[in-house]
């Protein structure tokens, strides 16, 4: 069973994404505080885990939690701040949507929760000073694979996969040709055949390497 807490402070948080190397749909974050008595000998890293498992786990998660959050942030402002700061964005959005605000985060990957020059307050939602000042105080530790280490950071992988797999389902009854419901928008030979064939929709990511004779643009 995985560790249920890091920093051995009680209100924790656990923070991850889902996403991050599609070429559609939203980059997808949640946040989740579990109690220190949470216990469950199924839980890990979302990847690691069926489809069925993990949607058996996802409202176990949501009952259980003392608060969760989940943060979709759209194509356009991926290709605005590009997919780290988009990550990023979503997680620092989801941790201001939990009540109680978190007395400390848990990130999972070695990017930092809050980059080195500051928050980058666009795309998204525009933070207010008070906002601010609580993503800046509250302390944080990112984890590498922490989502098969600490259940927190668990729990939000799940959510984060789940949620933006409910999306790119929704999303594929729009544009059924590149079956979002079975690739969720990833880099399959599929989803790229479908592009060279009917071109791009407004759920693509437009400085993303779409097909692999394009160079992939930078911002």
């Amino acid at each position: 069973m995985l560790s249920i807490n890091f920093s051995k402070i009680i209100l924790e948080s656990g923070t991850d994404e889902a996403g991050r190397g599609c070429l559609a749909g939203p980059v997808t974050a949640a946040a989740v505080i579990l109690p220190f008595d949470f216990e469950n000998v199924i839980l890990n890293d979302s990847k690691q885990l069926s489809e069925k498992i993990r949607e058996k786990l996802r409202p176990l998660i949501e009952q259980q939690a003392i608060s969760f959050a989940v943060t979709h942030l759209e194509p356009l402002i991926i290709d605005e701040i590009n997919i780290l700061n988009a990550s990023i964005k979503a997680m620092q959005e989801s941790i201001l949507k939990l009540n109680p605000i978190p007395e400390y985060i848990i990130v999972d990957g070695n990017a930092p929760f809050i980059h080195k020059k500051g928050i980058k307050n666009r795309g998204g939602k525009i933070f207010t000073t008070s906002e601010l000042e609580i993503l800046n105080s509250i302390p944080n530790t990112s984890i590498v694979k922490g989502d098969s280490k600490f259940m927190s950071i668990a729990a939000a992988s799940v959510l984060a996969k789940t949620y933006r797999d409910d999306y790119m389902n929704r999303i594929h009854e729009e544009f059924p040709m590149y079956n979002w419901k079975q690739n969720k928008g990833y880099p399959t030979k599929e989803h790229r055949e479908a592009i060279r064939k009917y071109g791009t929709t407004k759920y693509h990511r437009m400085t993303f390497r779409l097909l692999p004779e394009q160079l992939k643009l930078e911002i």
